[in-house]
């Protein structure tokens, strides 16, 4: 739509004025074009990650940088032992934890570097509003912390509103404030920060008439009038004389202001100017709203949106920590930029971290079965029918003659171990292999040895809890009409498993319950037997007996041989739900 419009210069537009959704797109594509995209691409795995899902996204993520890209690795959920084991070995942190990907104040907001203090007065506010051009402005006190927000509104009903002189004194407006305001040359100097305690006088009469209605501590306006009426002016005691329109000042005058130790100033604005600007020494305080609505970064756009409809105003600060940080204003929130992600070891929106409906999907590195994520336009996909993302993103460095870190390939051969057991999977390839093998001579590991002291790491309950067993590696499938979880864990001995499989079970139902799911699997598979005790809750359990031919009335059957969730446990359910009739 950028091309149907006639555009003369960027800084020119991005300053122009008026409204309307189309005026702001418009200025949102320019302002994008001149700061370019600040976001980082995120490379994440699936819910509950693996060490595949882990490794994958801190393998293509060096991948991507060493092609000039700002990728960082990320995961959404805990890291569990074996991972763990693999990343303290090879000194790798942790990717970077994401709770969710839905967009966020902090997506929005622009950097504030412009406020105005509480002590500031108007006319300082209002050449600050003239410059920047914003509609609103965060105050702030000395010390940084946001007190209130003013908007070009106020200052404009404050002018409105003006019939006369103001009184400064309940203002408290100090010397210096008018010093400012009516740029004024100090004649004779007191002190500034004093605060004004009399009345404002305009000097336009007779030297009686002024006289008659002056009281000590009064701010007198004069222009050109005689030593005469200038000493009677002085005997009364005033605070401060100030001499409008440039006119110059007897010597005589001077130095009795200065043994009565009264002010003297001089402006070049004429009388009525000066009463204008007097009426502008007001502190910014005095007209700015305390206590403002205010977002922190992380807050959600869904949730302030009805904030901001209900308030109606242009603009909102952003604190943190009391600190005022960014303004995000009521049209930014239209068209917020997205989270920029690449998506490995999965494919499906149910294995994917919350939010990832309001992110930009960039590409998708993976090794199972389409899931059937959506996108709004064409990605780069990258899927193989190998044992391990990692095989394919460790292939994907040498086809671009990229070279890996011994600690990167470590983590890759990790996940090849960890996805192929060993390599001892049906999922495992002759290419998984021979990746690892390469990759394990980078290292400089024994594959064996490093392999099962890994497994070793990740195998065995430890000291988890019932739900974290059930939740362990869990993954959420769509099969046939039927929502299905399907969690899996490594032991030594799957006696700790069968031991608590009670709780488990009761666990995994109230899974079932609370999220509504129709079925919940736990795979603890026994990696020195190669052989899985498949534990459900949920229906339909014909389901499981169909799919495995297997007595299905009990929580658990045994199943010698399975050793892979992907290739043994899904495609025989998938197969299965056809064949049964809906519960």
């Amino acid at each position: 739509m950028y091309n149907l419009f006639k555009i003369f210069s960027v800084s020119e537009f991005i300053f122009c004025k008026g409204g309307g959704a189309q005026n702001f797109f418009l200025k949102k594509f320019l302002r994008d074009l001149m700061k370019g995209s600040s976001k980082p691409i995120y490379v994440i795995g699936h819910r509950n990650p693996d060490t595949d899902s882990i490794c994958s996204a801190i393998g293509y993520a060096h991948l991507k940088q060493a092609m000039g890209e700002n990728a960082i690795p990320a995961r959404c959920g805990k890291i569990n032992n074996e991972t763990k084991y693999a990343l303290e070995y090879f000194k790798a942190e942790q990717p970077l934890l994401l709770a969710d990907l839905y967009p966020r104040v902090k997506d929005v907001a622009l950097e504030c570097k412009t406020v105005v203090r509480q002590h500031d007065t108007l006319r300082h506010l209002g050449e600050v509003m003239r410059r920047s051009e914003l509609q609103s402005i965060p105050v702030t006190n000395s010390k940084g912390d946001l007190v209130g927000i003013v908007s070009v509104s106020d200052l404009a009903k404050r002018y409105f509103l003006e019939l006369g002189l103001q009184n400064l004194a309940e203002m408290g407006v100090r010397y210096r404030d008018i010093i400012q305001s009516t740029e004024s040359k100090v004649l004779v100097a007191g002190d500034e920060n004093e605060f004004i305690e009399g009345n404002i006088v305009i000097s336009a009469g007779s030297v009686e008439t002024t006289v008659e209605m002056l009281q000590p501590k009064d701010i007198v306006l004069v222009g050109d009038r005689s030593v005469h009426t200038l000493t009677k002016i002085l005997d009364a005691k005033i605070s401060c004389l100030i001499v409008t329109g440039g006119c110059r000042i007897a010597p005589e005058i001077l130095t009795k202001a200065e043994e009565m130790k009264i002010f003297v100033l001089a402006t070049p604005y004429d009388t009525y100017i000066v009463g204008r600007l007097l009426n502008q020494c007001v502190p910014v305080r005095r007209i700015m709203h305390p206590d403002p609505v205010c977002f922190r970064p992380m807050d959600l756009l869904s949730d302030i949106k009805g904030v901001m409809d209900e308030n109606r105003f242009r603009s909102y600060p952003v604190v943190e920590n009391g600190k005022l940080v960014g303004l995000v204003s009521s049209d930014e929130i239209m068209l917020p930029e997205r989270e920029k992600v690449i998506l490995v070891d999965h494919n499906e929106r149910g294995q994917a971290i919350e939010g990832i409906e309001d992110a930009k999907i960039l590409e998708i590195i993976d090794h199972h079965r389409l899931g059937g994520i959506q996108t709004s336009e064409p990605i780069y996909t990258h899927q193989e029918p190998v044992g391990c993302t990692c095989t394919i993103v460790a292939n994907m460095h040498w086809h671009r003659d990229i070279e890996i870190p011994p600690s990167i390939a470590g983590l890759l051969l990790s996940a090849i171990i960890s996805d192929t057991v060993l390599f001892k999977s049906p999922t495992c390839t002759a290419y998984d292999k021979k990746t690892a093998e390469r990759l394990a001579d980078i290292a400089g590991v024994d594959l064996k040895e490093y392999g099962l002291a890994m497994l070793r790491a990740g195998a065995g309950i430890g000291g988890k809890s019932p739900t974290e067993i059930a939740k362990n590696d869990m993954k959420e499938f769509k099969i046939g009409d039927y929502r299905i979880i399907v969690s899996q864990i490594s032991v030594m001995d799957p006696k700790e498993i069968l031991d608590i499989e009670e709780k488990l079970i009761r666990v995994m139902k109230d899974n079932c319950d609370r999220e509504g799911f129709d079925m919940h699997l736990l795979m603890a598979t026994d990696i020195l037997e190669e052989a899985t005790y498949l534990l459900y809750a949920g229906s339909p359990k014909t389901l499981i007996g169909e799919a495995f031919k297997k007595d299905a009335s009990g929580t658990h059957v045994y199943l010698p041989g399975v050793m892979s969730r992907k290739k043994q446990i899904i495609p025989p359910l998938s197969e299965a739900v056809k064949r049964i009739k809906p519960q």
